[in-house]
This record gives C-alpha cells, structure tokens and sequence, in this order.
C-alpha cells in the first residue's frame, strides 16, 4: 500500500512521532507533504513524549492525532497510555501507527526479537486493538478497519496500525543532509586513537556497527567495547554505571543526537553525581540517521550549554578535525565528567556491516576485560 494512501484512508491532519525504517515510506511522505509543521507534523524525541503531545492536541482540538514509531517504543507509551489516554481515566483517543521489527518467522537483530513477540500482546494489555497491515493489504480492506476504529476512538479508546516489512510504499525521493564536513565512521576512527585501551560505550544504531568495524581494520580486540545494540538512550546511563564501579579507568560513550534528546534527564543525573571519569561524546549531525534519516531538533538546541547547566565540568563542541583531535586529547587528561559536542555530516558507507559476534559475547568479552581478564577477541 502507498503510505499517502493510508495518511488519507486516516483522515487525520496531525502527526507527531519517533522515525522507524519500516515506516520510511510514511516518514518521507510526511516529509515531503509537512515538512516539519507544528500545525500538522512533530518529530518527538521520545514515544511517551509524542503521546502526551496528541493528548493535548486533542484536549485542543476533538480530533483524532496519529502516533508513528517503532514497536521498541511501546515501553515509553506504557505510562501515558495507562494514566492520560485510557477511558477509565480521561478517555484520549489516539490511532498508532507501528513499524513491527522482531515479527516472529522474520529475521531481525538480536535487540528486535522479544520486543517483536510481545509486540501485540503489549497493545492487548493496554487495550488497544490492533490490525496487521502487509504486502496484500488492499485500500479496501484498510478502510473497513479504520471505519471500526473510528467507533472506537468515539468511545475515547485507542487503536494501532500494525505494519509488517515492506508493507508501505512511497516513491518520492526524500533526500535528508546537512552542511557539516566531519563523517561519523572517522570521528570514531580519532576517538578510538585517543581512547586507546579505555573501555568505550557505543549508542544504538550506525556507531556502533561501525566501532566494531574500526577495530577490526585496527587488528584491535572487541574487547573494549560495549554496543549498546537496542535501549536508544540509555548509553551514556550505562557508561555512568561502570565509571561508578570502575572509578581508576576512563570511560568513554559514544552517543548521537537522536539518543540524547530520547532520555535527556539523564545528563542531569550525570551532572549531578560528576563522575571524574566519565567522557560523553555527542556525534550530532542532527537527524534519526539509523532509520532514514529524519530530523531531529538537536541542530536547533546548544546541547553543550545544556550540559554545563546540567553540572557537567568540562564542555566544548568540535567542528572540525583538528578541533576534534584537541578535545579529545583533553578530555582523555582531564579528571572531571566531560562532554564534547561533534558537529556530523549525514552519512554512512553502503557497506557498512553489522559485528559477527553476538549480543552475550560483547558482553562476556567486556565484562572479562573490565574485571581484568585476559581476552583477545
């Protein structure tokens, strides 16, 4: 099905979300038709974030808003679901629309495949009822379902668009870039000279599909390194956890834009407690690369700035390579929480693998490594 014909099968003239490559073509129409509009469409930075702002569009309105995301979002919209949305509290209806990665019977990454089995149980339990769209899928068919959803939403309850892989289609040529110079693959490349035998928490996403690619041109263990595979956000919560346990090692976390935004009260939480070895890089080329390319409001907002309010002692931005190699260089002596800002261009290799170890082996190899074992994988 054509992702403009499903937007007009809705009916809805608001859209607000969280970009998801199974979604790309509805992304890109979105795009390409809104553009970024508050009127009409809203990258949020969380999925809980963007279900809270089609409640108050609604409170607003009467009229029914369109959720996007990924079904790794479900966890966020748990909360507002249950006490905003729900009829047995203000009765807020909202229509979902979810990319499903992790289907059962289709191959996915390791981080995909439970969220993938619990996907429709998750909206069961929170009592929205669902409908699978795929390939054969006719406009028909998908009218008849919103035309039953539309009763639903009447009563104040809320309804979800399952969407499988390939089932939407979008022709138009939605090109996302940026005037920044420096490409993600080589900052890494300069963070891991620096960086050494440091332990490095990588982001979700490109970064860390990269990260294991840099070491293995290197001839460099795996060791150092643990790829935050799924859990947008949480990285540089995680790098937190072992700079508190591990307070005689530098630890480094590779994070982007998009992951910052998802969960930023943690880099108050960060500044607050002020561990002297911890570096947060930020690799910001303003946009959901991973899955399309969308935007994100990190170009609009100085998130340097928001570190040091947040009580981080060391803060500065890089947009260049020379740049770069100088604050990396001091944040490696420095004994304070460090936060370095990398301007980004949009971007990565065609060829860019994935890493040929598994989610329980980075982890075994890491935590052998921290605790001072001889690994050499």
């Amino acid at each position: 099905m054509k992702a403009e014909s499903l937007v007009r099968i809705i009916g809805s003239d608001f859209y607000t979300g969280i970009p998801d490559s199974q979604l790309k073509a509805l992304c890109d129409y979105l795009m390409d038709y809104y553009g970024i509009d508050s009127k009409h469409h809203i990258i949020a930075a969380n999925e809980g974030n963007c279900t809270a702002i089609a409640a108050g569009y609604h409170l607003a309105t009467g009229k029914i808003p369109v959720v996007y995301m990924q079904n790794s979002g479900e966890g966020n919209i748990i909360n507002p679901v249950a006490s905003l949305l729900n009829d047995k509290v203000y009765a807020i209806p909202v229509l979902f629309i979810i990319g499903w990665r992790g289907e059962p019977g289709v191959y996915d990454e390791p981080q995909h495949i439970y969220q993938g089995e619990i996907t429709v149980k998750l909206l069961e339990d929170m009592d929205i009822k669902s409908f699978i769209i795929d390939r054969k899928t006719t406009e028909e068919e998908t009218a008849g379902i919103m035309a039953d959803f539309r009763t639903l939403l009447a009563m104040g309850k809320n309804a979800a668009f399952i969407i499988r892989k390939g089932a939407l289609s979008y022709e138009g040529k939605t090109e996302y870039k940026n005037e920044n110079e420096m490409v993600r693959e080589e900052i890494i490349r300069h963070i891991v000279k620096i960086s050494g035998e440091d332990p490095v928490i990588a982001t979700t996403g490109k970064a860390g599909r990269e990260l294991f690619e840099i070491r293995d041109a290197n001839g460099e263990s795996h060791k150092y390194d643990f790829l935050t595979v799924g859990s947008m956000g949480h990285a540089s919560s995680i790098a937190f956890g072992i700079a508190l346990s591990k307070p005689n090692k530098k630890v480094w976390c590779i994070d982007g834009d998009g992951a910052v935004l998802m969960h930023m009260g943690s880099m108050a939480v960060l500044g607050a407690n002020n561990p002297h070895n911890l570096v947060h890089i930020v690799i910001n080329n303003g946009a959901h690369e991973t899955v399309g390319g969308m935007p994100t409001v990190a170009e609009k907002i100085d998130l340097p700035a928001i570190a040091k309010a947040c009580g981080y002692s060391y803060v500065n931005r890089a947009k260049n390579f020379e740049e770069l190699d100088r604050e990396l260089q001091r944040v490696k002596e420095y004994e304070g929480l460090s936060f370095v800002e990398v301007k980004c261009a949009i971007g990565a290799r065609e060829n860019l693998g994935r890493p040929t170890i598994n989610a329980m082996e980075n982890k075994k190899s890491f935590m052998e490594y921290l605790n001072g074992k001889d690994v050499k994988k």
